[in-house]
């Protein structure tokens, strides 16, 4: 693996795969600009600025990257230098959206394009959407259902790097109750999990969720001033990119202090809850069929009203990603996908609890990514 990018077979097999997509589509090419999409097919980090940098990649597996003169050396840490790629670069002056209509073979009135929709992606600014429009004759249809499924279905190398991603957060986890002391702020704890996030190998920080007591029935509740006291329960939703910026996404949940009865009692449900959305999980089995295996047990305990999120979403280069994992997705999983499964509980005013693994679906179940137990942790409660 070159740093920051898989080997260039990989980017390889994946525009082959994206160019036949696109031919089946009906679709006379793709145009993908700098974003997700442009990372995953390519491996290149450009950035969406007012000129245009774009991936063409006709039906026919033709490709060609438009990029401005001096964004050129903006592509050598890509796979694009060894695709065998055509780079046609342009200076100020010059019409970019004319480029991308020559290599999807022409602009209306000369070779091809003329009744046959350009696909984009949704990453596209409206900056460029616009002239591309014109210079093509026809406003050019979202590529998301082109490349949806060979995003969702992760290859040997993704899968990997999910792995790796989810070894390493679950090293940050392992340290996390050393951080929670109390007298501490939360914003204190989410300071050391985010140096420690980055020992651990991730290059950055996506986000840090650590929220006690009440606040811990907030979902999305980040980090505060709060300090940290004898008897909270603390939730601990952590992730970040991982080389090559595959994210790890993990949740545990922490008490400081012994539980009460109350608290171990729901706790102990919502572990059954996951436990069972996990063992769901299989191919063929859709989406909402493992969305409901968590929220089933949950509602026998009387909790349903508690659960107030999906049970899942995709992950990969994106912290969320399709497939999602929710009521009313009738998907079926496959081999390869990749998601959370992470129900949780929340008392308004109280405390919350979540769990949250990462897992990739396999021939006939699951694969975890995070091992760290799923227990109550309980840390010490005297500072």
């Amino acid at each position: 693996m070159a740093s920051g990018r898989f080997s260039t077979e990989v980017y390889a097999q994946r525009l082959t795969a994206a160019a036949a997509a696109t031919a089946d589509a009906g679709l006379a090419g793709l145009v993908i600009t700098p974003g997700y999409d442009l990372r995953y097919l390519v491996g290149s980090r450009a950035q969406t600025f007012e000129r245009l940098t774009a991936l063409v990649l006709a039906a026919d597996g033709t490709g060609t990257v438009v990029v401005p003169r001096l964004e050129l050396a903006a592509l050598r840490e890509s796979a694009i230098p060894d695709l065998g790629l055509t780079v046609r670069d342009w200076v100020d002056g010059e019409d970019p959206y004319r480029l991308v209509a020559d290599a999807l073979g022409g602009a209306p009135g000369t070779t091809g394009t003329t009744g046959i929709a350009t696909a984009v992606t949704d990453a596209m600014p409206a900056l460029h959407l616009l002239p591309l429009a014109d210079v093509l004759g026809r406003v050019p249809v979202l590529a998301t259902d082109v490349l949806r499924r060979l995003r969702m279905v992760k290859d040997a190398a993704e899968i990997d790097a999910l792995r790796k991603a989810g070894a390493a957060i679950d090293r940050v986890h392992a340290r996390v109750p050393e951080f929670l002391v109390p007298g501490r702020t939360e914003a204190d704890v989410a300071a050391d999990i985010a140096e420690a996030i980055v020992a651990e190998g991730h290059s950055e920080v996506a986000f840090i969720i650590v929220g006690s007591g009440p606040n811990g029935a907030d979902p999305h509740h980040e980090c505060s001033d709060r300090t940290l006291r004898a008897g909270d329960v603390v939730v601990v939703d952590i992730g970040g990119p991982y080389a090559p910026g595959y994210n790890s996404d993990s949740t545990r949940t922490y008490s400081i202090g012994e539980p009460a009865p109350d608290v171990a009692r729901r706790y102990a449900v919502l572990q059954r809850a996951q436990q069972a959305a996990v063992a769901a999980v299989r191919p063929g089995v859709t989406a909402e069929q493992v969305d409901a295996a968590a929220r089933d047990v949950l509602a026998a305990e009387g909790l349903a009203e508690a659960f107030v999120h999906r049970t899942g979403h995709g992950i990969g280069l994106s912290v969320h990603e399709e497939p999602y994992i929710v009521a009313g997705n009738d998907l079926p999983l496959e081999e390869g996908m990749a998601f959370s499964v992470e129900p949780g509980i929340y008392f308004a005013g109280d405390w919350g609890a979540r769990i949250e693994d990462i897992v990739v679906v396999t021939a006939d179940g699951a694969l975890s990514v995070n091992n760290q137990p799923h227990d109550l942790v309980v840390v010490p409660a005297a500072g």
